[in-house]
């Protein structure tokens, strides 16, 4: 139930005020149909994150050792100082879609997503926990709780939320399970 959990919380907060967030706006904006644009929120983080977390996991499985587990914890703290960035969308409206509300969502999707911190932590998580599955429905379920509120809300939730505090906490989280993996790591817990 850890990993689960744990993958939920740390990618709810860290995907607001995202660019994957910002695009799900832009998506739900320009398509005006919310649903195909859940599905592939959905469809496209259950691939990205799942590749991610079973990179992670078979990661931590060929790195095993006090050395690995020091540069995972690292990497949660420099997460932590990473999400207190603010993100923005760039070329939001560079050009029409060729393709319907859910194809390009799941295209979309995908590709902003490559390399992005909550990707990147999905990589984190799933060598913490090496269990790419579990690790892969919480992301997904956080990136889904982050993500649909945006796509049904649109503009006035992101205008509503206290974006800053969400990313200290988001940014509290990462750093917390940071130092305890290094606690851990060193003998102390």
């Amino acid at each position: 139930m850890d990993p689960l959990l744990t993958s939920t919380a740390v990618v709810a907060l860290a995907e607001i005020g995202d660019k994957t967030q910002l695009l799900a706006i832009v998506l739900a904006t320009r398509f005006k149909r919310p649903w195909p644009i859940v599905a592939g929120i959905l469809v496209a983080t259950l691939a990205n994150h799942f590749l991610a977390a079973l990179a992670g996991a078979q990661a931590a499985a060929l790195f095993d050792g006090p050395l690995f587990r020091t540069l995972v914890a690292l990497s949660f703290i420099a997460m932590a100082a990473w999400t207190l960035v603010p993100d923005r969308l760039d070329d939001a409206e560079a050009e029409p879609a060729r393709f319907g509300a859910f194809v390009t969502t799941v295209i979309a999707f995908f590709l902003v997503e490559m390399g992005d911190k909550t990707q990147i932590a999905t990589v984190a998580l799933g060598a913490r926990y090496h269990a790419a599955l579990t690790v892969t429905a919480g992301t997904t379920l956080g990136m889904m709780l982050a993500n649909v509120p945006a796509v049904l809300l649109g503009d006035a939730l992101v205008r509503r939320v206290p974006l800053t505090i969400v990313r200290m906490i988001a940014a509290a989280l990462f750093l917390a399970i940071g130092l305890w993996l290094l606690a851990a790591t060193a003998g102390w817990v």
